[in-house]
C-alpha cells in the first residue's frame, strides 16, 4: 500500500510539473502566442502606426534644434547604450535612420511607454519577437527628454 501511495504521489507530481511548464514551448513561442500579431506585416505599414502612449501625433520641425540634439545624445549615452548601438543591431534595434522606419510619435511612445507598446502596438509586438523576447526597459523619461532623444536620432 505504501508503494502504491508513493507511485500516486510521484505521478501527481509529474502531472503538476508538466502543467506548469508552458507545454515545452520556448519563451519566443509563448510571446508569439500571447501577442497575437496580425497576419499582415506591420513593418510594411509603419507610417499608420503612432503607437500607444501619451503622444497622439507629432510633426518634426524642418530645422534641427542643436540644444535638443546635445541633450538627447547625453540621455541616449547614459540610459540607452546598454541595449542599443547607434549603427548596428544589438540587444535592441539600431536607432540610425529610425525615422525612415517609424513615425516620430511612435518613436516617442516607444521611449515613454515601452510596456504598453509591446502589449498593444503591432510593430512593438513584432519587434519583441524579432529581438528574442527582450523587452525595452522603461527609463521613465519625460516627454521633453523623449523629444530630445528623438531630435538626436534625427542626426544619426
Amino acid at each position: 500500500m505504501k508503494t502504491l501511495n508513493k507511485y500516486l504521489i510521484a505521478a501527481s507530481f509529474i502531472v503538476l510539473l508538466s502543467a506548469c511548464g508552458g507545454g515545452g514551448k520556448s519563451r519566443i513561442e509563448q510571446i508569439k502566442e500571447q501577442s497575437k500579431v496580425e497576419p499582415s506585416d506591420p513593418y510594411e505599414n509603419w507610417k499608420q502606426f503612432h503607437g500607444v502612449g501619451p503622444v497622439k501625433a507629432f510633426t518634426l520641425p524642418a530645422e534641427l534644434d542643436q540644444q535638443l540634439v546635445a541633450k538627447g545624445q547625453e540621455i541616449f549615452d547614459t540610459k540607452c547604450t546598454a541595449c542599443h548601438k547607434v549603427d548596428k543591431k544589438f540587444i535592441g534595434p539600431a536607432p540610425n535612420d529610425i525615422l525612415s522606419r517609424r513615425n516620430p510619435a511612435w518613436v516617442m511612445n516607444m521611449i515613454l511607454a515601452p510596456g504598453k507598446m509591446v502589449q498593444e502596438d503591432p510593430i512593438a509586438k513584432k519587434l519583441l519577437i524579432d529581438f528574442n523576447g527582450s523587452p525595452m526597459a522603461n527609463q521613465n523619461l519625460t516627454e521633453e527628454e523623449a523629444r530630445a532623444v528623438l531630435e538626436y536620432f534625427r542626426t544619426l
